[in-house]
């Protein structure tokens, strides 16, 4: 309340009144200034709490995530998904409270205590170059007292980049074909119809290649989208996507078998799997299929083979299904320590058997990392320790030739990893076989020989991480599925991903791949030049017939 001292009441009543009143309304700033003070002291404890769960649950996180990739659980895909969900409303907690500090009078105080702040911010990286740019100028407010416009110089110029979206935009396209007739001749003249990836349907090959990626890369179910376009004011049915699919699986089958043989004919591979839910037949129930993946990536050792990833689905995960896919496989195969595999390492009838075995450090290493998290063992400790000196190696070899890999490998790697064995087996010597470090030390022992062969042959990698990176998109997006409805479905999943993860391998888009690959094996691409659309090849030449102007 103000009060003007030069109008103030000549009647005591009156006097008083005023005074009690602005007593009043001072004792209230009082409260609600120790109300907010009250609330901001809870509000930054809460802060407190939620950065330390963050760090906490991040912590859980990455742990599961070493888990899962190792052991391909189920259980660990639901306790993932909830600690992502769970770290996702504590940084949004977090960022709420930053939006408040900013808007507050004091702002200098508030940035002060923001910039006091122990959370780590985001990376951020530039903007990409190819993204097309908008430039506004803002002119200041001359306020200067002179006004003369000759005075004034540019001394420079500060720049900010914002990210924006424009709004996906569906649009129709329309084909006309006049007919002409002669009425010399009466012959009739029109142009052929065009060529459309479905036939007598609607879609273009951007708008399937965009499902399709949004289903297998994005894990948006079809019904979602059908909600999405539907916001749009587009009413697509989820039958009509499932039928775009149904197409686009067929278009892309004979690339797949042909990415899969490209893939077979490796001198070295990786190999792993992941569980996937179906639909069991009159059941209403669900059983667990398998998505199986063959992967080849010669960069690490400048190889002259292109990056690909091959998917094969099988309803089950018996040893026969690996054995049915590499049957006429002859090379190197880095897996994990699946029993699956175990025989087409065996040698049958006399014969060297045709697959040679490289196991994986990463996941010798894996168990004693968890051993280490939960005991705090020193001698899990000194084991990572040693298992990073072999890392490091493998990171200043990364990109260099075979030959001077396995140069590298064989002066360097070679004793330390004869130091180690001869230190884990003392070790496990003096602990019992029940005490987890011991157990950690013994897989390690007990796969020694196919440990350690990527030491013989430059062309090899020290761990499976190649196979366990391509699969991931499998795990991060299934949760998102019920379930496959039926092993067909898992037959054409494995098509969609052996096309993305592939594209993603060598760099590109996927959507605007397969949207090119559509529109070209519509326009009949000759089967006989298929390989030219393989993905590596397809980089290379530098395509860029963009389907734009496809029907939508």
């Amino acid at each position: 309340m103000a009060i003007d001292p030069n109008h103030l009441p000549n009647d005591v009543a009156a006097l008083q009144a005023l005074v009690a009143k602005a007593r009043e309304e001072s004792a209230n700033l009082a409260a609600e200034v120790a109300r907010y003070r009250t609330e901001s002291e809870l509000h930054k404890a809460e802060l407190v709490s939620a950065r330390m769960q963050i760090e906490q649950y991040k912590a859980q996180l990455a742990k599961l995530r070493r888990q899962k990739y190792g052991k391909s659980s189920e259980k660990l895909d639901v306790q993932i998904a909830q600690l992502e969900l769970v770290l996702e409303e504590l940084e949004q907690f977090e960022a709420e409270e930053d939006a408040r500090d900013a808007t507050r009078e004091d702002t200098g105080e508030a940035q002060k205590r923001c910039a006091k702040r122990s959370r780590k911010p985001a990376i951020r990286k530039p903007l990409p170059a190819h993204l097309p740019r908008e430039t506004i100028t803002l002119e200041p407010k001359i306020t200067c007292s002179c006004c003369d416009p000759t005075k004034l110089t540019k001394i420079g110029e500060d720049e900010t980049e914002i990210l924006e979206k424009i709004p996906v935009q569906l649009k129709v396209i329309r084909y006309i074909r006049p007919k002409i007739a002669c009425r010399a001749c009466e012959a009739v003249f029109q142009a052929p119809s065009p060529d459309l990836p479905v036939s007598k349907g609607r879609p273009g090959p951007n708008m399937i290649a965009h499902v399709a990626v949004a289903k297998y890369c994005d894990g948006l179910p079809l019904n979602r989208q059908s909600d999405i376009y539907a916001r749009q004011g587009v009413e697509i049915e989820r039958q009509t996507l499932a039928d775009w699919m149904g197409h686009a699986a067929w278009w892309f089958a004979p690339l797949a078998e042909l990415i899969g043989a490209h893939v077979m004919g490796a001198p070295a591979i990786h190999a792993d799997d992941t569980p996937i839910r179906v639909l069991a037949p009159g059941l209403g129930k669900t059983r667990t299929g398998r998505l199986w993946n063959y992967v080849v990536d010669e960069r690490p050792w400048a190889g002259p083979r292109g990056a690909a990833a091959y998917f094969r689905y099988s309803g089950d995960r018996k040893g026969e299904r690996p054995r049915e896919h590499l049957d006429d496989y002859e090379g190197f195969l880095h897996t994990d320590a699946y029993s699956g595999y175990d025989a087409l390492y065996r040698s049958k009838g006399g014969k060297v058997p045709k697959i040679t075995h490289v196991a994986c450090m990463a996941h010798a290493r894996r168990h004693l990392f968890d051993v280490y998290e939960e005991t705090k063992s020193p001698i899990a400790e000194e084991a990572l320790r040693r298992i990073q000196e072999f890392y490091a190696i493998e990171a200043e070899i990364n990109g260099k030739p075979a030959d001077v890999r396995l140069a590298e490998r064989q002066a360097r790697a070679i004793p330390l990893l004869n130091a180690f064995k001869a230190w884990a087996e003392d070790q496990r010597r003096r602990l019992s076989s029940k005490v987890g470090v011991s157990r950690a030390l013994q897989y390690s022992l007990t796969r020694w020989e196919a440990l350690t062969r990527y030491t013989t042959d430059g062309r090899l990698a020290i761990d499976n991480n190649a196979a366990e990176r391509a699969i991931r998109g499998i795990a991060m997006t299934r949760k998102n599925f019920l379930f496959l409805g039926s092993d067909e479905g898992g037959r054409r999943a494995a098509i969609f991903y052996t096309i993305i993860e592939s594209a993603k391998l060598n760099g590109i888009d996927p959507e605007a791949y397969m949207a090119d690959v559509i529109h070209r094996m519509a326009k009949g691409h000759p089967i006989s030049k298929l390989h030219e659309l393989l993905p590596w090849r397809w980089k290379a030449a530098g395509v860029a017939s963009r389907p734009e102007r496809q029907a939508a």
